[in-house]
């Protein structure tokens, strides 16, 4: 069986985009297809700026989600990535085997590092670095596959060279991965900016439908949205991008295709509130479900601890085996 390897940074709170675009994929396909292995990656949040406090909650937030919207530790293992120290022991030596100018070549760093030279500032050396853990997080498991969206393929792209290269050096030690872009995932944008994607850590919260956000904040959310000039129900999403997304939005809900929804609205306000709708009902038994389990936080913890130490099991020969091939000595 393949193995797939896929994680979520706990840097907001889960959205709709998060749901849609990943989550659901793994919920009804990759947990049942695949030995699959799915992780908060709470290191990855300490790139940047944060609180202490809320990464903890965050991180404890997000598992429980992935476990409220199916995820099965019968079918699957969930765990965070801190709790596995093969992550960060891998890391470092993925740092030895890539180089400089392959780190800084990677678009977050590029961008978020210029953001903040404009402003006087600089960014953690983590954030140059991290590419390696991400690889370190795939390469120990001997993951086949990788769902990704567009954003995350060129670290992907790198992974797949440390390993070749890697293997060149000292010996095969890890299997090779490939980025594979779900069939089933939706693309969600902002409802304030329908160019942009509907991101958990964005400052401006009005145009992002949280998982946990309750029936009635969604449908204002939703009817709020912006749309475009005219009246015309069309799906464009180079003319009309904000009824565009309304439509992607409505046609992920409900199984439907967004042109053919198209033809059946001839105005805006009939249109949202269906979007509005089909949300609300979509993400009703995920509010429930997660209800329910922060009611009984053992079982949660449970699954982690399992999630842990099945992940520890996979992780740990790799890890060894790749310590042993540049040299290192066994401790005595």
């Amino acid at each position: 069986m393949r193995r797939i390897f896929s994680g979520i940074k706990p840097t907001g709170h889960l959205t709709l985009g998060n749901y849609l675009g990943a989550v659901r994929q793994w919920v009804e396909v990759d947990q049942h297809q695949a030995d699959a292995l799915f992780s908060v990656v709470d290191l990855h949040a300490l790139t940047v700026d944060h609180e202490p406090a809320r990464v903890r909650r965050l991180s404890r937030q997000a598992a429980t989600l992935l476990l409220a919207a199916g995820l099965e530790p019968a079918h699957c293992t969930v765990f965070v990535q801190s709790h596995v120290d093969e992550h960060t022991r891998l890391s470092y030596l993925l740092e030895c085997t890539a180089t400089d100018g392959e780190m800084r070549r990677m678009i977050q760093y590029k961008e978020k590092s210029a953001r903040e030279r404009a402003t006087g500032g600089s960014v953690r050396l983590s954030l140059l670095t991290y590419p390696a853990l991400m690889a370190a997080d795939i390469l120990a498991y001997g993951a086949h596959e990788v769902p990704v969206g567009d954003d995350q393929v060129q670290h992907v792209e790198l992974t797949r060279d440390l390993a070749v290269r890697f293997n060149q050096r000292y010996g095969r030690t890890f299997t090779v991965p490939k980025a594979v872009r779900p069939a089933v995932a939706a693309r969600v944008m902002d409802l304030q900016d329908p160019t942009s994607k509907m991101g958990k850590s964005h400052a401006e919260t009005a145009g992002i439908v949280y998982l946990l956000d309750e029936a009635e904040v969604v449908r204002k959310k939703v009817m709020r949205a912006v749309t475009d000039s005219g009246s015309d129900v069309t799906y464009d999403r180079e003319t009309q991008p904000g009824v565009a997304n309304l439509l992607e939005m409505l046609a992920a809900c409900t199984g439907g295709k967004p042109a053919e929804l198209a033809e059946g609205y001839t105005a805006y306000g009939a249109l949202k509130k269906d979007t509005a709708d089909a949300v609300v009902e979509l993400l009703r038994p995920v509010r429930r479900r997660h209800a329910e389990l922060c009611a009984d936080p053992g079982y949660v913890d449970g699954v982690l601890r399992e999630g842990a130490e099945r992940a520890r099991w996979l992780a740990r020969p790799t890890v060894d085996a790749a310590y042993a091939a540049v040299g290192l000595m066994p401790p005595v």
